[in-house]
């Protein structure tokens, strides 16, 4: 049967509908909006690589690259800054945009991640350092360092010497993107990947004052998220980019000198940055210890932004609750000062970088539900 084209128009024109239809933000959020996005601004390329913490007073940071000429990566673009924005109601409203790192022309910052310590109530954010002038494709290693809640930043230190072995000079190497932790006894602790001899992890054992690192490369992993177990182990959470498709899992019970390595079947991935973290805990009182877990969902693609909910430490997961089923790639989860769940993620081929909260109810069909402890327990 030949269709006219006028019905061929109407059939283009549902089918274009039905797909702007699919690819809307979940219904049920509690409230999202696009941080950041380029096409409001014609000197800057495009924003990338999401960054998002609870501050120890409750505001919400997003930190994010500030990419100028290009949206390459750092080895490819002269003027990549970090900038940020906050927000003092759980995500309700957000400053204007705020610039942490700027360097001069030719030098550029790149890939943001944070730790809070929530001893000394300060903020640290890592990132990834290179003068394309003077010392093209060496990377070095920076930290700033925040103690009013990310009103206000120290001064850079490199801190490349500290964490990265001298032999590595030249190779590909990075601090990952996102978020680190803090242990109950308050060590802090990150992830930073050598793409020629694996991941390591490095930390801090006097609240930042110094830095150090552990010689054991764990693989496979590129960019990773590290959390702390109940019983004290240390887990991994892992890309792996392999043909598998999937996530992978590395854990210590000997605080980083060995690991031993899981594929994890249960999380499929794109080979994409994800974010996990720990959501509550029975030794603060709760009544379940929780995490959280949020990635591209997707074999093939960087598409299906999801977030799942682990009841065991990791050992089984929830199907989750897709965000977002258009493209979308690299995301940061924080827990809000309200108990909601806040995620931060890039969205349209990274020409939006959405942030979105929501409820443990809504995550989990009202089968479960934050209710914060009762004083004194």
């Amino acid at each position: 049967m030949k269709l006219s084209p006028f019905f061929l128009l109407i059939l283009l024109v549902f089918s274009t509908n039905a797909q702007d239809q699919a690819y809307q933000m979940a219904e049920g959020l509690d409230h999202y909006e696009d941080l950041f996005n380029a096409s409001n601004n014609d000197s800057i390329s495009c924003f990338r690589i999401p960054a998002l913490v609870t501050a120890p007073n409750g505001d919400v940071l997003a930190a994010i690259d500030e990419r100028i000429p290009s949206c390459n990566d750092l080895r490819g673009s002269d003027d990549i800054n970090i900038v940020l924005r906050r927000s003092t109601d759980n995500g309700k409203t957000w400053s204007p945009i705020e610039t942490v790192v700027d360097f001069p022309l030719g030098e550029s910052a790149s890939d943001p991640s944070m730790i809070v310590d929530e001893m000394t109530n300060e903020i640290f954010l890592f990132y990834n350092f290179m003068n394309l002038d003077t010392e093209k494709d060496i990377y070095y290693l920076h930290v700033v360092k925040s103690d009013d809640n990310g009103k206000t930043w120290s001064r850079p230190q490199d801190i490349t010497d500290q964490i990265a072995k001298p032999k590595w000079r030249k190779d590909f190497k990075f601090i990952t993107s996102g978020r680190g932790i803090q242990t109950r006894g308050g060590k802090l602790l990150h992830c930073m990947v050598n793409l020629n001899s694996g991941m390591h992890i490095f930390g801090s054992d006097d609240h930042g004052k110094s830095w150090f690192f552990i010689d054991t490369p764990i693989m496979p992993a590129d960019e990773s998220k590290i959390v702390e177990l109940e019983d004290g182990r240390w887990m991994v959470n892992a890309r792996a980019n392999d043909k598998q498709r999937i996530r992978y899992v590395h854990i210590s019970s000997d605080e980083g000198k060995t690991w031993t390595t899981e594929p994890e079947p249960q999380l499929k991935d794109p080979g994409c940055n994800a974010s996990i973290i720990r959501y509550t805990s029975i030794k603060d009182g709760y009544k379940k210890s929780r995490m959280l877990f949020a990635n591209a969902n997707s074999v093939d693609e960087r598409t299906n932004l999801t977030v799942r909910v682990s009841y065991d430490e990791g050992k089984t997961w929830s199907n989750g609750k897709t965000i977002y089923r258009g493209s979308a790639a690299y995301s940061s989860l924080t827990i809000l000062d309200n108990g909601n769940i806040g995620v931060f993620f890039e969205k349209d081929d990274y020409t939006q970088n959405m942030f979105a909260s929501f409820s443990l109810n809504w995550l989990t069909d009202g089968k479960d539900k934050y209710r914060k402890p009762k004083k004194g327990k």
